[in-house]
């Protein structure tokens, strides 16, 4: 059940700036707040076109940096949280953004929720998916419900997302998602049946280091196996970005998966 938001505390933002200063973010200062991870998930489409939707979208970065990088994107974020809706909106208005990208209240689980939303089935070109990190029933849930939203997965686990992701792409439509390492098994089986051709990226903290994230990009409906990329490195042994994850940072550079 949805967490009841009247209840839920004001959220203090400030404004950061992302894609050397491309995109700018109000955002919570304490809590969930947008990094690599969203960074990455941006980079990830090739040649973005069309309708996007960005499922789980908090204060739109994603989006944001997608629609940045292509001028003729259409996007709409779908986020369930009224006030990190409300940060989502703001932050349109703030990139200039308002003709072509809105932001939807929604419950992306929910059919019914889509539906009385507006959202139709199979309307988006391309789907992209931070989902939140832990299975409902492995981990205790934050008393702060906007954290737990943000990192806690619903009763069907990875598989609940993917059937929504699936509901709204397109024939032939691609989507991005970004996991955990740890969460291969689960996102190769949420995906059998809905994306093939599966494209995952490990993303290491650091030569040598395993992978704390794995990106996959995916057709609806393709029967193609999955293939997995040669890995990104995120830090240099002294800590600094190495000159690839540096590029991606500052919106040099795309991963183009697919």
């Amino acid at each position: 059940m949805p967490p009841n938001f009247a209840r839920l505390r004001p959220v203090a933002d400030a404004s950061d700036a992302f894609l050397d200063g491309a995109v700018r973010l109000r955002q919570p200062t304490q809590g969930h707040r947008v990094g690599t991870d969203a960074v990455l998930l941006a980079a990830a489409v090739a040649d973005p076109l069309g309708m996007l939707i960005d499922a789980g979208a908090g204060v739109g970065a994603v989006g944001l940096m997608m629609a940045q990088r292509a001028p003729l994107l259409r996007a709409a974020l779908l986020e369930i949280d009224p006030m990190t809706a409300a940060l989502a909106r703001d932050n349109v208005a703030l990139n200039g953004m308002s003709d072509r990208v809105n932001v939807i209240e929604v419950d992306i689980l929910s059919a019914s929720s889509r539906r009385a939303a507006g959202l139709a089935d199979a309307s988006a070109d391309i789907v992209v998916a931070n989902p939140p990190w832990m299975a409902a029933a492995r981990s205790r849930a934050s008393p702060d419900a906007r954290r737990a939203l943000a990192h806690v997965l619903g009763p069907e686990g990875l598989a609940g997302w993917m059937r929504a992701v699936m509901a709204l792409t397109k024939p032939d439509g691609r989507m991005a998602i970004i996991v955990r390492g740890e969460d291969l098994a689960d996102l190769l089986k949420a995906c059998a049946g809905r994306f093939g051709g599966l494209a995952i990226v490990p993303v290491h903290p650091r030569a040598g280091a395993p992978a704390l994230r794995l990106i996959a990009v995916g057709r609806k409906g393709s029967r193609a196996a999955a293939c997995v990329m040669p890995g990104l490195v995120l830090h240099e042994a002294d800590g600094r970005l190495t000159p690839q994850a540096d590029a991606l940072h500052r919106g040099r550079a795309t991963l183009d998966i697919a």
